[in-house]
């Protein structure tokens, strides 16, 4: 139950007066449904009006407010704009408007009239104008324009006067909450309220007060960072309180399926695998990240694992996100365990009926090892004879809950996830405070470099040209647009659009795949692909992650000076998986930007994912990397985790303290951090507190 305090923080946008259907529907666009989220929109800038000279001390271009009189109107036509001639006791000026409709302005700005106008002031010829004013009202309204304005991003259909007074009408509604800080650290850092912090970070002073380290908008981060590691270190202490089994394996069947492996183990596989199995053997539930580049071995390792389990005469389970992820694994592990003599099933949603029925006997009595699928390994009717660990691939396609509906199918069930996005180690507190992380940084070798460059658009003919002889040798390929369709305002390549062209050139054996698919279609041209009845493979970024065709070995990325760094690599990870040498090729549109020329340069120069997750940290900043369900990283709206670095690792020590100190939060200030908790939508983490 959200305590009563919330209420009106979490009504919607349209409770607040004047707010309709249309200006509900461009809040909801520009910050989010509730008031909540409204006043979670921060201003970006701010506009200073204390200025106020007379007209004849203006001698450069400025922000300004003067009081004038008004002397005529000069209606504009055939392109001249509309100007009215207004004047103090110094000094002539011109208002300048562009279409806007006489008798407005007569009303606005009638005859002799005092008026207070603020806005830009420019030079024509020498002489001051000030075009399209900001504000205008008159003189015994002088308190209605405001000293300073602050400015915030904004979404068609709202203006900036319309944003700032339903801001305005929004803030009254903030209520006044328990603190839930710790008094010596808010003491020691000079902080401020909830209330009274966000308050002032929506009327700032100056532009000292915009930036992350002013003190109310320290104070929002740090609450939104603590409510963020609190409840993942609830979830984490749920997960260990509710016990674990030690998981011993004979380590035969683990030998048995390393000695059939055509490598060696990488010393990061081998440290990973070690910090794995130290978890299962433990008496605590394991719940540990295998993070790993592309290529980098994680399902070997997370095989591994899984035959420990089966060594112990118990079982384990791997879910994917897609059908033909979890055929992938399917085949990869069940081409080793044959030859141990271990039984692995495949459950997805298209299995029915009596086939259906014998697969969940035989994963029901013991017989299958291990299961892979999809997210139908968690319907209710899957039942484990004895689950020993779960395993989850590419972790940010999942809710914690899915993860956790798994591993409720055994007792005490260890959980290894695994994510092949490259996080930089300075946010994988953010994004991983619940977990242990294991890193894989060493590729297996007999992996074959990417030869990577770099292709003006200019030069696309030769490209397909180039690609008439790969074909005619055997090659698969991968095309990647970045949209599905072009349209009049865009000059970028157009998933369906590319695809008709090669299709009229290389004719049926080109194959097209986007979001806007159904997945079984989506999987069945995969497929076609994989299985060699495609060629060549048109396609937006749904193919970023997962894909796995060894024959693939030609990229070709459309208009890569428009996606980020990790994307890119992602991208190029889809070839280069088996021993054939393989190309990518990134198409430009120039002239290229500094960052983006800097993108093109350094996927050319590493395929190392974790630098280059660093890279483009350094280039994009966290703000543009959070939220986006690919990266895996929560999506913060005040906080900045680089740029805020010193408090998530505080509010990571302060969320531990508080967990161990009040871990059913029943104390005084426990009270005021569920509070907190509910606040950032952490709800979660109270539903973890009353079931523990």
């Amino acid at each position: 139950m959200r305590p009563p305090s919330l209420e009106t923080l979490f009504q919607p946008v349209s409770a607040l007066a004047g707010v309709g259907t249309h200006l509900s529907k461009a809040l909801t666009r520009l910050a989010g449904p509730e008031i909540v989220d409204l006043v979670s929109h921060l201003p970006v800038g701010l506009i200073d009006r204390r200025y106020m000279p007379k007209v004849a001390e203006l001698d450069h271009a400025c922000m300004a407010t003067l009081e004038l009189t008004i002397e005529k109107h000069e209606p504009g036509g055939r392109g001249r704009p509309y100007k009215v001639r207004c004047r103090d006791e110094t000094k002539f000026i011109d208002l300048v408007f562009f279409n806007v409709r006489g008798p407005y302005l007569l009303k606005q700005l009638p005859i002799g009239a005092k008026r207070l106008v603020s806005g830009k002031i420019d030079f024509f010829h020498g002489l001051p104008q000030m075009a399209h004013p900001d504000a205008i009202l008159p003189v015994s309204e002088r308190e209605r324009i405001a000293t300073i304005q602050p400015v915030y991003r904004l979404t068609a259909g709202l203006t900036p006067a319309m944003l700032d007074k339903m801001m305005r009408a929004a803030l009254v509604r903030v209520p006044e909450l328990p603190e839930w800080q710790d008094q010596e650290l808010k003491r020691r850092r000079g902080w401020s309220g909830w209330r009274e912090a966000l308050s002032a970070v929506h009327r700032p002073e100056s532009e000292a007060e915009l930036l992350p380290d002013a003190p109310a908008r320290q104070r929002l981060a740090y609450d939104e960072l603590l409510a963020h590691q609190l409840a993942l270190a609830l979830i984490r202490e749920q997960h260990r309180r509710s016990g674990g089994r030690p998981t011993l394996g004979s380590g035969k069947l683990k030998a048995a399926a390393i000695a059939a492996l055509p490598y060696a183990l990488t010393g990061a596989q081998q440290r990973a695998l070690g910090e794995i199995e130290r978890d299962m053997a433990s008496s605590q539930r394991m719940l540990r990240l295998l993070q790993g580049d592309v290529g980098s071995g994680k399902t070997i390792v997370a095989l591994l694992a899984m035959l420990s389990a089966v060594e112990a005469g118990r079982q384990a389970a791997l879910m994917a996100p897609t059908e033909l992820l979890a055929r992938q694994h399917f085949a990869t592990i069940d081409l080793i365990c044959e030859r141990l003599g271990v039984r692995v099933d495949l459950l997805t949603g298209r299995d029915k009926g009596k086939r259906r029925d014998e697969l969940l006997t035989a994963v029901a009595d013991g017989r299958a090892g291990i299961l892979i699928g999809t997210h139908a390994l968690v319907q209710e009717d899957v039942a484990f004879a004895d689950l020993a660990l779960a395993v989850v691939d590419e972790q940010h396609r999942f809710g914690v809950d899915e993860r956790s509906q798994l591993t409720a199918k055994g007792r005490g069930v260890d959980a290894l996830v695994m994510s092949a996005t490259p996080i930089p180690r300075s946010l994988t507190l953010a994004a991983y405070g619940d977990m242990d992380v294991s890193r894989l940084d060493q590729k297996p070798p007999g992996r074959t470099p990417v030869d990577t460059r770099t292709v003006p658009i200019e030069r696309l003919d030769e490209v397909v040209d180039g690609l008439d002889r790969a074909i005619g040798g055997g090659a698969r390929i991968y095309w990647v647009c970045p949209l599905i369709e072009g349209s009049d305002d865009s000059d970028l390549a157009a998933a369906r659009e590319r695809h008709a062209m090669l299709r009229a050139r290389f004719g049926e054996r080109v194959g097209l795949i986007h979001g806007r698919m159904k997945g079984p279609e989506r999987d069945a041209v995969m497929s076609a692909f994989a299985e060699g009845a495609l060629d060549l493979l048109v396609a937006t970024t749904v193919i970023e992650v997962g894909v796995d065709v060894p024959e693939a070995t030609i990229m070709v990325i459309e208009h890569a000076e428009r996606f980020g760094l990790a994307q890119l690599h992602q991208l190029r990870g889809r070839v280069g998986r088996g021993r054939d040498k393989s190309t990518c090729l990134l198409v430009y549109a120039g002239p290229l930007g500094e960052t983006a020329r800097e993108r093109l340069s350094i996927i050319r120069k590493t395929e190392d994912g974790f630098r280059i997750a660093e890279e483009d940290l350094r280039l994009r900043g966290a703000g543009d990397l959070l939220g986006t369900r690919q990266s895996g990283l929560p999506d913060f709206r005040f906080a900045d985790p680089i740029r805020h670095g010193d408090l998530l690792a505080i509010a990571a020590d302060d969320a531990r303290l508080i967990v161990e100190r009040d871990p059913g939060l029943t104390s005084g200030r426990g009270q005021a951090l569920r509070t907190l908790l509910y606040l950032f939508r952490r709800d979660q983490a109270v539903r973890y507190l009353r079931s523990g």
